[in-house]
Parts: C-alpha cells; structure tokens; sequence
C-alpha cells in the first residue's frame, strides 16, 4: 500500500520450523517493513512504544502480543517510551508452515480463523500475553522436536483467547472475512456502496433477514453494530486516502460517506486515538524517516 515500505528479508531459512529472536533493547529503530512469514511479536516494559500494522496506529501499554499475518506492513518505534530495558520476543513462521488440508480439519478451525484475522494484524490482551509469557520464553529456549508442537499450542490458546482486536481496517480483496457467507456479502456490498449513506433494511433484505435478526447477527459476529461496522470500513479508505492522497480531510471525509464533518472528525478521534490532520502528518513523517 505504501511505495517506500521496506521488504523484509528475515533470518528464517526454508527448513526452519520458525525462528525466534529474543532481546532486551533500548529503542525500536527498524523502519516499516513486511515480509511473507507470519510474526507473533511480544513486548515487554514498552509503555510508549508506538505501533504501526497497516492503516493502524496507536501508543502501546506496558505488555503488547500482536500476531502480524504475510506481506502485513508492520513496524514499532520508540516514540515516547522512556524504558532502556524493553524486552522482545519476535517469533517468525512460514506462510506454508500449516497446509490448507490440515487447516481444513474441524480441529484447526480456530487456527484457521485465527491466521485469517492476521490479515488486520491481531492485538491479544495483556492477560493473555502475561499468561503465554513463560512458554513463549521457554519456546525461545527449546531446539527439539517439541518446537512445532509447543508453538501449535500456543496458536491454539491465542485462537481461544479473548478481549482480541483487529488492528487495521484494510482487508486484501482476497480475505474470507470470518469464514461467513453472509459477513462476506456484506462486506463486499458496504465496500461497493461505501460512499452513500446504506440503511439498515437495505443490508438486512440483502442477506434475507429482519433488521432486528441482522443487528444481532451483525453485533455477534463482528463485535460491533452496523453503523460502527460500516463507519470502520469508511475509515479503511479514509485511512489510505489520507495516505496516498493530497485530497482535504474534508473531501476525503465526504467521499468516504460521512457527511456531517464534524462527527467524522470525532469518530476518526475516538477509533483511532488521533486527528485525520494527526494521522496523516505521522504517516508523512515515518515514511520520510524510513
């Protein structure tokens, strides 16, 4: 998505079950970047750190786990962290590592889904990462046979967990969206339409439900309304617009379907923790840097 994005050349070698590199840093200095490989990043004492996955990005707490699919733009930066002890564990694994045939058994599914949703990149929360923290650093230990079965486990319980959020808005053209039929209809019709208000009866007759069965339909799959739904899809392209584009916040704002400015001003805010002028002053001067 962005032309000055650095490709990842990672360590892994192609008969490597994963790689882990465990460290205590000072500061976070490698520019964005992606790569094919999957990433489980772990940090520890990094209060400050600023984190980039995609069109999102926000000030981390204390202790972060974030699962960062193939070919995810990512990066972190010191930003305002003041630690001189920031202690990271990086764990990489091949795109390939699980074929599509084991991740078809009913078993993996939760796997599955999990990798799925790494396509937004996935912020797990804080109990979540304390409770996985010993095994990740005993896994950075390990060098048998166990390798694949221990890291399988802990795919497992971050599949299982809760509290997981979505980082970026961008979803590629070819993501099955939480493997629904009915969410993929969806989304694909709010990404055609995005640009004029879309009423709840006009979805619900799209996918033959009532509006009241596709609110709670909506609200149960995706963890939001549909408005908040629709608007966090709005924002995917408000996002690379502001990006990509010398266009006025306010006319990226009404292209994108908000029509009342001052609101989409306030939700970009609230969704995102900084102004649409914030954001895309950030992303002017990263690039720049890196």
């Amino acid at each position: 998505m962005y032309e000055n994005i650095n490709r990842e050349i990672t360590q892994l070698e192609p008969d490597d079950v994963f790689l882990v590199i465990n460290r205590i840093k000072q500061k976070f200095d490698f520019p964005i970047h992606f790569h094919p490989e999957y990433e489980l990043n772990f940090i520890l004492n990094g209060k400050g750190v600023r984190r980039v996955v995609g069109n999102s990005m926000e000030d981390i707490e204390n202790v972060e786990m974030v699962l960062v699919g193939p070919n995810v733009e990512h990066g972190w930066e010191t930003h305002n962290c003041k630690s001189k002890q920031i202690y990271e564990i990086t764990i990489q694994f091949h795109d390939g590592l699980f074929d599509d045939k084991l991740l078809s058994l009913k078993i993996f599914k939760p796997i599955k889904e999990l990798f799925n949703k790494s396509n937004h990149g996935i912020l797990f929360s804080a109990k979540t990462a304390l409770e996985l923290m010993p095994r990740i650093v005993a896994l950075s230990k390990i060098d048998s046979i166990s390798d694949f079965t221990q890291l399988l486990t802990i795919l497992q319980e971050l599949a299982n967990s809760k509290n997981q959020k979505l980082l970026s808005t961008y979803i590629s053209k070819n993501n099955e969206y939480e493997n629904s039929k009915k969410i993929k209809k969806v989304y694909e019709y709010i990404q055609k339409y995005y640009y004029r208000k879309i009423s709840l009866s006009e979805i619900s007759e799209l996918v033959n439900m009532t509006p009241v069965s596709f609110n709670r339909f909506i609200k149960k799959r995706t963890g939001k309304t549909f408005v908040e739904y629709t608007n966090n899809i709005r924002l995917s392209y408000v996002s690379r617009w502001l990006i990509n584009t010398d266009l006025s916040i306010s006319e990226i704002g009404f292209k994108c379907g908000f029509n009342n400015i001052a609101h989409f001003n306030r939700f970009f805010k609230k969704t995102k923790g900084c102004t649409p002028r914030e954001f895309r002053d950030e992303f002017v001067r990263i690039k720049q840097v890196s």
